[in-house]
């Protein structure tokens, strides 16, 4: 990890990245793209210098009060969170100042902030994010082996559900030839149904490769499923979406299943809902522990 100044941490729509990088070994990951001109390397993280205060800094001189958002390039739960505590202190942060947090991860390290979210989401709203792609637990770790497995996260999923906190799912993507069954789309589907998820955000059953990400890909692709890096470079070549032949009947079923069971699947009206402000309660600021 290495220390970087910047000016500013909150994005004009009110998005935030703490660290800059990740160690949670995603094969399919985007934000190794080069187009994101990260000038180091991917695993050796870059933290924010005082990300905490810059955040504080900046809610304290905002005129209205918003939802702050985090996660989208990097999750705010990577284990060097565990040593850090940079994401619960910007938590804090939004938490004194009464903002609202729309927070994405894949980790059940957020666990550890229950305290936080609750408060937060007492005083206005708080939404969990949590990306699921893969049923099966064996073939999680091997897409997505540093971090918390499908039926880990779905544990959070019905923690956040039994303290009332509203949960979104990120189910993308979807790798083609690999998890693009009606098996592996109904049980993820069976944990957001018993979790009672809000929505499922699912841009189609494939993914996008970029250069950076698609050289990562195609070496876990070699390493993981001999003969398969061949098999995407015949049919796909160098194109940005790569869609499963079987997108069509399995979209039909997302669609049938959201809808039977009340699951918001529009992603307009989901992004929405991520960046819709809704204040609950007045109360007083205490001071931060770490001021």
């Amino acid at each position: 990890m290495h220390f970087k100044e910047y000016k500013s941490i909150l994005s004009p729509q009110n998005g935030m990245n703490i660290y800059r990088g990740c160690t949670h070994g995603c094969i399919y990951c985007d934000s190794r793209s080069h187009c994101y001109k990260m000038e180091h390397a991917f695993t050796d993280i870059e933290v924010k210098k005082d990300a905490p205060l810059m955040l504080l800094n900046a809610l304290s001189r905002k005129r209205k009060k918003a939802m702050i958002g985090t996660g989208a390039m990097t999750d705010p739960y990577i284990p060097l969170e565990k040593e850090l505590k940079y994401t619960r202190r910007c938590l804090e942060a939004i938490d004194h100042y009464g903002y609202g947090l729309a927070i994405q991860t894949k980790s059940n390290l957020i666990l550890r902030d229950l305290d936080l979210l609750t408060s937060i989401h007492r005083k206005a709203k708080c939404v969990v994010q949590i990306t699921l792609t893969t049923y099966d637990e064996a073939l999680c770790r091997l897409l997505e082996p540093y971090v918390s497995t499908t039926k880990e996260r779905f544990e959070v999923l019905k923690i956040l559900r039994d303290i009332g906190i509203p949960t979104v799912v990120w189910l993308d993507p979807i790798l083609p030839f690999i998890n693009d069954t009606k098996e592996n789309l109904m049980g993820i589907l069976d944990y957001c149904i018993e979790a009672k998820v809000y929505g499922i955000i699912c841009f189609g059953m494939g993914l996008t490769l970029r250069e950076g990400s698609r050289e990562y890909f195609y070496e876990k692709l070699e390493e993981h499923f001999p003969g398969m890096k061949e098999k995407y470079q015949k049919k796909y070549g160098y194109a940005y979406e790569l869609s499963s032949d079987n997108n069509k009947e399995l979209m039909e079923i997302f669609y049938t299943v959201c809808r039977k069971n009340r699951i918001v699947t529009g992603n307009d009206r989901l992004f929405d809902y991520l960046h819709t402000y809704t204040e609950k309660e007045v109360y007083n600021q205490l001071s931060l522990p770490w001021l």
